[in-house]
């Protein structure tokens, strides 16, 4: 994709998007109180509202309910007797009755109401609610909801084709509750800009420090959460409404030290075991060749640490903005114009949809992040709506992961110095790998190698040096670990494996 022409065509939404420069979140940056005001109101819009107790009862029922449907295997074939939006009614209709039943079942008052006049267009507002509450949920925790989460969003997909709509008579989507639609609603968004929000929502870090001083840190925050909770209390907006809003804008905190922290620890690492230019040796050259060691890349040692090192700030940059880009994805997902075809991609039928927006804050971080370093090696194409990405979806989904990979690794390297602790594991980490450094920098040449080599396909198109391509590479290191001389360390260090687990 040419670049100058994406910056053109992104110039708009680049404006909006870099009131929030991916700097370091928690603590917030040291910039001026209007634009740390305005950089909070502007991230509020995209982080959802963190459920309350009751909301997390109805969650439980609508995880049950799609735990048992079989949504997506009763649609997503080819070749059924009745039409496909007869199917998809039908379905729909069969899971907002099992819901009916869960939530009778769990509360008798509220279950009498759905079934008091058996009409699902009389509770369009309930459904509407339960399917937001597993949507807003997931966002906020992609780990959770794996094997439930696409059925949802695949069935609300569907509900929105305009046929399904008039059969079915309702609408099953809502938008998602923000903090900053919360706080609108009610005409108290100057609590964004107010200076302790940064002090109410930033994220207690344990490492390295006294509890004397973490505790003092976690005294000023109680009491900033408290003060903003009585100065901004009003009719409708109760304190525990603003404690909740307080809540979930710490939750996005530590959404991005779980998630986007490891990329920056990735590229610590970087910078400090190898030189951008020379490698003094074999061990510290990251260099790789066609045809060798499975690499399908041929890059000299500066041009793989330049290589590295953009794919590592672009992941850091997409994760910064995950929130935003997952709204945009769920509505292009479930946009009434944008239809979807059903396609074998070659990992079985998938719904293959452009995703406009999603697709065009993607070209707009690719700029961001290209700009930050100066210069680009390899493609700079963005797989989106094809037989490698069908859709936003399966794109939040992948880009969701990148902590699996990052987080064992660095956990396995900031261990490592408690091994050199205990004799015999000393002896064994000398004789093996010469010295804590030496293996420390032997695990990570073998990742910054081989985990950004353009292997996991056989063609360029599905693997190589595109964006998409790169994550495909990671994943095939992951998969080559247990083969690696330095593998026990991994094990020795507590790791488990890379489906979430550290």
């Amino acid at each position: 994709m040419d670049t100058d022409a994406a910056a053109d065509s992104d110039d708009e939404l680049e404006a909006i998007i870099n009131g929030a420069e991916s700097h370091d979140v928690v603590p917030v940056p040291a910039i001026p109180e209007t634009t740390v005001g305005e950089w909070f109101v502007e991230r509020a819009k995209y982080i959802p509202m963190r459920l309350t107790l009751g909301e997390r009862k109805y969650l439980r029922l609508l995880e049950a309910a799609l735990h048992v449907s079989e949504y997506t295997d009763k649609i997503d074939t080819i070749g059924f007797g009745l039409s496909k939006a007869k199917r998809i009614v039908y379905q729909i209709r069969e899971l907002c009755a099992i819901l009916s039943g869960l939530v009778l079942s769990a509360d008798y008052k509220q279950g009498q109401e759905l079934f008091s006049d058996k009409d699902f267009q009389s509770n369009e507002e309930f459904y509407q609610q339960i399917f937001e509450l597993g949507r807003r949920h997931k966002i906020m925790n992609p780990d959770k909801m794996r094997s439930t989460y696409g059925k949802l969003i695949y069935l609300l997909q569907d509900s929105q084709t305009p046929e399904v709509k008039d059969i079915l008579g309702f609408s099953c989507v809502k938008p998602i509750k923000s903090v900053f639609t919360l706080l609108e609603e009610h005409n108290a968004v100057d609590l964004l800009r107010d200076d302790l929000v940064a002090i109410a929502t930033k994220e207690i870090y344990s490492e390295g420090r006294s509890r004397r001083d973490i505790q003092k840190d976690i005294k000023a925050k109680e009491r900033a959460i408290e003060t903003l909770a009585a100065r901004y209390k009003r009719e409708g907006l109760e304190q525990e409404n603003i404690r909740q809003c307080l809540y979930s804008i710490g939750d996005n905190h530590a959404f991005l030290r779980t998630n986007r922290d490891p990329c920056d620890r990735m590229i610590s690492y970087l910078k400090e075991y190898f030189h951008p230019t020379q490698a003094k040796d074999g061990k510290h050259s990251l260099a790789i060749r066609s045809g060798k060691g499975g690499a399908r890349l041929s890059h000299d040692h500066s041009k793989q640490y330049a290589y590295v090192i953009q794919s590592l700030t672009l992941w850091r940059e997409i994760l910064h903005d995950m929130f935003h880009l997952w709204t945009l994805a769920e509505q292009d997902l479930l946009s009434e114009n944008v239809s979807y075809r059903l396609r074998d991609t070659g990992q079985g039928l998938n719904r293959v949809q452009a995703s406009p927006k999603t697709s065009r804050m993607m070209h707009a971080i690719l700029n961001r992040a290209q700009r930050s370093i100066g210069s680009w090696v390899g493609s700079s194409v963005i797989h989106m709506g094809d037989h490698n990405v069908p859709n936003s979806l399966m794109f939040i989904d992948k880009y969701s992961q990148i902590y699996r990979i990052l987080l064992p690794i660095c956990n396995t390297v900031a261990h490592i110095p408690s091994l050199m602790d205990k004799p015999a594991l000393r002896s064994y980490i000398e004789d093996e790998f010469g010295s804590q450094d030496g293996l420390s920098r032997e695990i990570l040449s073998d990742f910054f190698r081989h985990g950004f080599d353009g292997s996991g396909a056989d063609n360029f198109f599905d693997a190589g040096s595109c964006i998409d391509g790169r994550l495909t590479s990671a994943w095939n290191w992951c998969s080559t670990l247990e083969k690696k001389r330095f593998f026990p360390v991994f094990l020795l260090t507590g790791f488990i494996g890379f489906d979430g687990e550290w």
